[in-house]
């Protein structure tokens, strides 16, 4: 089953932000403009992090549910704010196949949909169409999947992908020795 580990959500403040006043008054912030053109707040609960822009707009990330995230969006900043066009801009979720996967032919036999070049990183890239999501699988069976803007695309992507690795799957072998 999918386990939802990061939504990443957006909103507007609806006004235009001292970013150095609120990196001074506001508990866990930092703000190094130099680095960065935003305040990063760190939220204790739920465990996230806000980016604060001087335009208004924020995003919220590290949230485990939506619910958690427009939470962690409004919490209060300690100045005055709207709360505009939130929207969650991505849901990435994780899981484990409990099976080895053969990543070789399962990039050859999907070619159109997959990206395997184990010497530039270990996981193949699979671009599923329906829906719209990314897929980073590991030999080990291990999953990821981004890209979802609902909770549900997360779990009909794994449904659709998982008849493919267990075609894909695996099979270990076993040592006979000959005495």
């Amino acid at each position: 089953m999918v386990c939802l580990t990061n939504i990443v959500s957006t909103v507007n403040l609806d006004c235009k932000l001292d970013l150095k006043a609120i990196a001074l008054q506001a508990r866990n912030a930092e703000y190094n403009p130099k680095r960065f053109a935003a305040v990063i707040m760190r939220i204790r609960e739920p465990k996230t992090t806000a980016l604060i822009f001087a335009s208004g707009k924020m995003v919220c990330t590290g949230a485990k549910s939506e619910q958690q995230s427009k939470l962690a969006a409004r919490k209060k900043l300690g100045f005055p704010a709207k709360f505009k066009d939130f929207k969650i801009q991505n849901i990435v979720g994780s899981c484990d196949v409990k099976f080895p996967i053969r990543l070789e032919g399962l990039a050859y036999s999907h070619g159109a949909f997959s990206s395997y070049e184990p010497e530039l990183f270990p996981g193949l890239i699979y671009r599923m169409k329906q829906p719209k999501i990314v897929l980073l699988i590991f030999v080990s069976g291990k999953i990821v999947l981004t890209g979802a803007k609902v909770r549900e695309e997360t779990y009909t992507a794994f449904e659709n992908i998982y008849p493919v690795l267990t075609e894909f799957r695996k099979m270990t072998q076993v040592k006979v020795t000959f005495f």
